[in-house]
């Protein structure tokens, strides 16, 4: 089968009508199909065209959609408000929720050995592949992943068979994946799509899943110079040459390599979107290869009221506090509570500024005591605001009244920046 659909480049402006009948003519080359599962992301990534082209599916399947598990992973269940957003029309008896702790099945495991080359002897275990019961023993005849190719912390770039084995798997491998990368180094990750996890779940799938009906769905998403988003590319398969495609444009698109580092970097994250931590500090991993050393990161999050989007990581969050590798390294060594949640470990490592900037976090929701237990600065939002007005700034170099130059960001989601004597062009 491979490859059904491919189109995109820099200048490609995809409307919904050309997703619909791209995907229509994709899934018409398949066949009858009896019983399809769409798996979309969730709202963290509501900018992806995953809702429509999820409800492109339900019109072409209808009564054949049987199943749509948004791959949560670790992340609150979507709201009644969210789901309506983001899946217009889909029939609300058609969502399943991933539960990550309970509705999962070991499907086998990634032999330690191959592990540890991948990692290049950072890990040597044997790595639990965990899909969710529905994915496994659901009986489909179709399994449509869908979702947003971009830059990432944990994986280099987003989805493939990621949506699969972390957006729908388990407590331990999804803690072990996460610690795996943190260990590796988030900075000889992001941007790249031959990482040591991509390795270990492109193993996964060839040794187990081979036999299930995937085929993936995947988009890159840019902005236009209004910062408006646009769709500039679409690629369906069932292989990595649809993975691969895709990766080389987003890196094109949604990778910034800047000439030189800028001394302050302001973020916003809007509410809607981003509510806690685990999913805000997006505005450090994405930006942390960009920023001076000695320098500040600003984050406005108005929206932003705990820590983690699971309670047990949560306290886990406020009882260490972000903090340098090393030292998170050594805790997983001696503290039983964050060895047995190596998810959370991953975050704190990947949330630290390991002592090279500042970090504020401009939130009313969240309490000086609780930011600075945390180990950032606090900073009251409105006066925040008022100086860095998000509907004033544009992406990019900013110079402000008072001849303050600041790097804004509006949405760290969609995109990854880096100076370039840090880290060069990413590598594939």
């Amino acid at each position: 089968m491979s490859l059904l659909f491919a189109a995109g480049s820099p200048e490609t402006l995809l409307s919904e009508t050309d997703l619909r009948t791209a995907l229509f003519g994709a899934l018409e080359s398949l066949g009858i199909r009896k019983r399809v599962l769409a798996i979309p992301p969730d709202y963290t990534r509501v900018h992806s065209q995953a809702g429509p082209l999820t409800c492109f599916a339900h019109q072409f399947y209808q009564d054949r959609l049987v199943d749509v598990l948004p791959a949560l992973g670790t992340h609150l269940p979507m709201s009644g408000p969210q789901l309506e957003k983001m899946f217009p029309g889909l029939p609300a008896g058609l969502i399943r929720t991933h539960r990550w702790r309970e509705d999962v099945v070991t499907i086998g495991h990634v032999r330690a050995d191959f592990v540890q080359q991948a990692t290049e002897n950072i890990y040597a275990k044997p790595w639990p592949v965990q899909l969710n019961r529905l994915v496994w023993e659901g009986g489909h005849d179709l399994i449509l992943s869908i979702g947003q190719v971009v830059p990432h912390e944990v994986i280099g770039m987003a989805n493939f068979n990621k949506n699969l084995f972390i957006g729908t798997g388990g407590a331990d491998g999804i803690n072990e994946s996460h610690f795996i990368s943190a260990a590796y180094g988030m900075e000889r990750i992001m941007g790249r799509a031959d990482t040591p996890l991509r390795r270990i779940l492109n193993e996964a799938e060839e040794q187990f899943c081979k036999h299930l009906p995937i085929v993936y769905v995947l988009t890159v998403i840019g902005t236009d110079p209004a910062g408006q988003l646009i769709t500039r590319g679409l690629f369906i398969g069932d292989d990595r040459e649809c993975f691969e495609r895709a990766c080389e444009l987003s890196r094109n698109i949604n990778f910034q390599v800047l000439d030189h580092a800028p001394k302050k970097m302001v973020v916003y994250l809007d509410p809607e979107e981003f509510h806690s931590t685990w999913l805000g500090n997006k505005a450090i991993y994405r930006t942390r290869m960009a920023i001076a050393d000695g320098g500040e990161l600003i984050i406005l999050a108005p929206g932003v009221q705990t820590f983690g989007e699971d309670r047990q990581i949560d306290l886990l969050i406020r009882k260490y506090g972000y903090r340098p590798a090393a030292d998170v390294l050594q805790l997983v060594e001696s503290r039983e509570d964050l060895r047995g949640n190596l998810s959370a470990a991953a975050h704190l490592i990947h949330g630290s500024a390991e002592g090279r900037f500042q970090i504020t976090y401009c939130t009313d929701l969240l309490g000086r005591d609780d930011v600075e237990q945390a180990g950032y600065r606090h900073a009251g939002l409105n006066p925040m605001l008022a100086r860095y007005n998000p509907s004033l700034l544009k992406d990019g170099f900013n110079t402000l009244p008072d001849g303050e130059a600041i790097f804004f960001v509006r949405n760290p989601a969609l995109g990854l920046w880096a100076w370039r004597d840090r880290m060069g062009e990413p590598q594939k």
